[in-house]
């Protein structure tokens, strides 16, 4: 996924959802902070850890 076309999830640590997503599929990751410990996304502010939640879900299923 190009940076052009990829969304900003975390604006905080200006974390991309290709990033997210390489580091569930990459990694297993199936939590939240699991995400933000590999990630930083959604350890700032946690405005976007509902984002994130649904990128897993869509991940898994």
């Amino acid at each position: 996924m190009e940076k052009a076309q990829d969304i900003m999830i975390c604006t905080c640590n200006e974390v991309y959802k290709s990033e997210i997503v390489k580091a569930i599929n990459e990694k297993g990751l199936t939590t939240v902070d699991q995400v933000g410990e590999e990630t930083t996304a959604g350890t700032v502010c946690g405005q976007c850890q509902d984002d994130i939640q649904q990128i897993i879900d869509e991940q898994l299923a």
